[in-house]
């Protein structure tokens, strides 16, 4: 194979490439949201509220937010394998360390170092697959990337729940910690170099202009507000859906509880149906609609009936991610220069999102009252609605 050729289909490089970017995936999903299903056990054992346990998840996605923030300008400074291969072991360690802290809000300070240690992998793992791989099957590695981070963050949650029901949270917390730590390393070792990138110095002036630029466009920013919003409610109702199945009507236990999140799995085909459906209809009119069946999930998870519950959910999911598929997607298509600074500033907003009303909820909740807590939700995904209302048609002219 010619050494300046892109990895191509049957290629070993390419098998590499798709392995360890899965892996990669897997790892960072895994420990981002690895609090999240032992968020009742942490609660009882701190003895501190919902809302305050919840910030052992915010702390991780407001340290990704930071260090997304961080990359946008430094990422192509650094090696693009050395960059993902120091995120994933060192954040492995990290996660590791986190089982014999003593103390919450250290627990806290060491969940939002992680996140931005860890923000390295999605910082560069698409622009390294567009600039590694063959035109003809980057969809394939690219698919293998987020099939990744929906598997790692559907599993690492799964895993988390029957470690922690049958040997404690700490266990489990080290169990993720030892798994992601192994995969950082297969990754280190077999994860081929770049060929087709060399590291360089920041244009921090042109980097300035753009997202001043993309920060003051009404189109964008009714796409980044969406973001922050769909993603604050998907995570809000994640966060809290244990406490709920835990208590009467329900009364599930742990076991039962961990495979809710296989709901995951309706995440994956959101987004096949929007990627086939965006072929056929405007990206704008498929956003309104998914986030329209967002609010209807969330008015399912009114009920005290399990199966319809369970139905909302996976709408719910399902809706969710169509919804970040898309907005992403426009993000990306509206700006035809400085896609890096638009994406980087989606993202932003989509982990702050997160943390703001994953935490923010939390409180609400324990204040009030679950049907409290989804009305909030509900308006929520309605101003997501008319902003993505507000916006006109993606064929909207674009950015030159």
């Amino acid at each position: 194979m010619n050494l300046f050729e892109k990895a191509d289909q049957g290629s070993q490089r390419f098998r590499f490439i798709k392995l360890c970017i899965f892996f990669s995936g897997l790892s960072v999903f895994a420990q981002l949201y690895l609090f999240q299903p032992m968020l009742p056990m942490a609660a009882e054992h701190f003895k501190v509220s919902v809302g305050d346990t919840s910030l052992l998840v915010s702390s991780s996605t407001i340290g990704m937010a930071l260090g997304l923030l961080f990359f946008a300008f430094k990422a192509d400074s650094y090696s693009r394998k050395e960059l993902m291969a120091f995120s994933l072991i060192s954040s492995a360690l990290l996660t590791i360390i986190s089982t014999w802290i003593p103390s919450l809000s250290l627990l806290i300070a060491i969940g939002i170092f992680k996140g931005f240690v860890v923000s390295g992998v999605s910082a560069v793992a698409l622009a390294y697959l567009t600039e590694e791989v063959n035109a003809a099957v980057i969809g394939a590695a690219i698919s293998m990337y987020l099939s990744g981070n929906t598997i790692g963050g559907m599993s690492g949650r799964i895993l988390a729940t029957l470690i922690a029901g049958e040997f404690g949270w700490r266990n489990a917390v080290l169990v993720i910690g030892i798994e992601s730590l192994i995969l950082g390393i297969i990754f280190w070792k077999l994860f081929p170099e770049s060929k087709f990138f060399n590291p360089q110095k920041t244009d921090y002036h042109l980097k300035m202009k753009q997202m001043k630029f993309f920060l003051t466009n009404p189109y964008m920013l009714r796409l980044y507000f969406i973001a922050a919003l769909v993603m604050g409610v998907f995570v809000s109702v994640y966060n809290y859906l244990t406490f709920r199945l835990e208590a009467a009507p329900f009364s599930l236990s742990h076991f039962i509880i961990a495979f809710i999140f296989l709901m995951y799995v309706f995440g994956v085909f959101g987004t096949m149906i929007v990627g086939r459906l965006s072929k056929r209809f405007p990206a704008n009119n498929i956003l309104k609609a998914s986030i329209l069946f967002m609010i209807v999930g969330a008015l399912l998870l009114l009920s005290e009936n399990l199966y319809i519950l369970i139905f909302g959910l996976a709408l719910f999911t399902l809706s969710f991610f169509a919804s970040h598929t898309m907005a992403s997607q426009m993000t990306a298509l509206y700006a035809k220069r400085g896609k890096s600074s638009a994406t980087s500033i989606y993202w932003l907003f989509y982990y702050f999102g997160s943390s703001i009303l994953g935490s923010g909820t939390g409180y609400l909740l324990h204040s009030y009252s679950w049907n409290v807590f989804i009305a909030f939700l509900i308006f929520s995904i309605v101003i997501a609605l008319l902003l993505a209302t507000a916006n006109k048609s993606s064929k909207e002219k674009k950015i030159h």
